[in-house]
């Protein structure tokens, strides 16, 4: 009795045992709404020959076998059932089409504002032909006043499928303030076939009351502001071919119109007309390793630009040339941080007339100061500049640095080097595209701190 109740008890244990490794190798997975499919993993014994492991590979996934097993892994396979599983009841099934039938609810303005930006620094343009955007708002600097903008943004590639060649970009802008000044235009750049081929371009057209105190720096600092309207015309078209890695030989085209309306201080322009035109054709050689020309985390831009204006090309009454060198370079620090350095020289032939010198004060360089007060022949500048993300699409940025108008180098002062500083808020409108907004300051004339606010896409180098 005892023998036979032991023997039951053994054969009680050996048949959980079983069970229990069965259910450990059990797997159900999960195929749609209604199916399953119930599966168990056997490892086969390994043979001490390669025969064994050729009868047992012969097993796989071709095999006729009447088991259904299948070749995994040398000598492993799965052994599976299907096992459908019961409908759905009519009432669930009522209720999920219900379900679907009801109308998704259609987001507010204010939240489809949000979704619409919120999307705009998605890079899109492996999927769509133009990724393009548009915001539109009031601005304010001390040459402009006030004034409403708008201004359209994209960027797209010529060949979809070539993920080499940087994505291209375009900007449509205009801007109209409450003194009379109005400002529309477009520029961007082209990249052809895995950068070996780029265009760049702008064409715009300015009128804008400005105040004017006539040529070099003593002329800023000591006469009295006079005011005219200039309206200017330009029209810049480069060409770029790839000669090297990262080492660009490219011409140039430019044409500009010049005229300004209503001078109240002729005497400041020392017997130059108030209007001039000119047609200039150039060539120049680049090396630019800059990650994205819009905004740069990383890289070195170094261009060397020379361009003339024959005489039949003007109405100067002069062959006229310019020289122009930039060296940039940019380099991330830690996260969201990126230092970018400029340097720049113009320099200005002799007989240059007065509306094509360089100048302080414009959207790139020396921000803050009034544009044309401080302008001569040549023009050396110099700003470094510590860029920070500081949470999601927002930024903001300082900046240092110094420049000098001159006529020429034997009439070059350091003392007459001016300082220039500032900070600025970024936002990224599209993909590596900022809308920037730039506080600068610059030094006293008359007991004044010379100071401005600007407004603009894309960094300022």
């Amino acid at each position: 009795m005892f023998r036979s109740a032991a023997i039951c008890i053994i054969t009680l244990l050996l048949c959980s045992l079983s069970l229990w490794a069965e259910a450990r190798n059990v797997m159900h997975m999960r195929m749609d709404g209604s199916d399953s499919v119930r599966y168990d993993v056997q490892a086969a014994v390994q043979e001490p020959d390669s025969t064994a492991k050729v009868s047992s590979a012969d097993k796989g996934i071709g095999s006729s076998e009447s088991d259904e097993s299948l070749f995994v892994n040398e000598t492993d396979t799965i052994r599976y059932t299907y096992t459908p599983l019961p409908p759905l009841e009519p009432a669930t099934d009522s209720l999920a089409i219900a379900a679907d039938s009801v109308p998704a609810k259609k987001p507010g303005f204010f939240k489809r504002i949000i979704n619409y930006f919120g999307q705009s620094a998605v890079d899109k343009t492996f999927q769509k032909r133009m990724d393009f955007s548009v915001v539109a708002g009031p601005s304010y600097s001390s040459k402009t006043s006030l004034s409403i903008g708008v201004l359209a943004a994209g960027l797209y590639r010529v060949n979809r499928r070539d993920s080499i060649t940087s994505p291209s970009n375009v900007s449509l802008f205009a801007n109209v303030s409450i003194i009379g000044f109005y400002y529309v235009g477009i520029y961007g750049n082209t990249f052809f076939k895995q950068n070996r081929h780029r265009i760049d371009y702008e064409l715009s057209f300015k009128s804008q009351p400005t105040d004017f105190w006539g040529f070099g720096y003593e002329d800023a600092v000591r006469n009295k502001p006079g005011s005219y309207t200039g309206k200017k015309y330009m029209v810049d078209i480069k060409y770029l071919y790839a000669l090297f890695r990262n080492t660009y030989i490219g011409t140039t085209l430019n044409f500009n119109y010049n005229n300004a309306i209503n001078l109240t201080t002729p005497d400041y322009l020392d017997g130059q007309r108030t209007r001039y035109t000119g047609l200039g054709v150039g060539t120049f050689i680049e090396y630019d390793s800059r990650d994205v020309l819009t905004n740069p985390y990383k890289g070195l831009y170094v261009s060397v630009h020379g361009m003339v204006q024959p005489k039949a090309f003007g109405d100067s009454g002069h062959t006229l040339w310019r020289a122009r060198a930039t060296v940039d370079y940019y380099k991330k620090l830690w996260k969201g941080g990126i230092l970018a350095l400029d340097l720049y020289g113009e320099f200005n032939s002799a007989n240059t007339p007065w509306t094509m010198y360089a100048t302080f004060g414009n959207s790139m360089r020396m921000r803050g100061y009034y544009e044309g007060q401080f302008n001569d022949l040549n023009m050396i500048t110099f700003q470094a500049e510590l860029r920070q993300r500081v949470w999601r699409r927002i930024g903001v940025t300082v900046w240092g640095g110094a420049g000098n108008v001159f006529r020429s180098f034997d009439s070059f002062e350091w003392g007459q080097t001016l300082p220039n500083y500032g900070i600025g808020l970024r936002w990224e409108f599209k993909s590596r595209m900022n809308l920037r907004l730039d506080y600068g300051f610059g030094c006293k004339v008359k007991g004044r701190l010379i100071n401005g606010l600007v407004m603009s896409i894309n960094e300022a180098f």
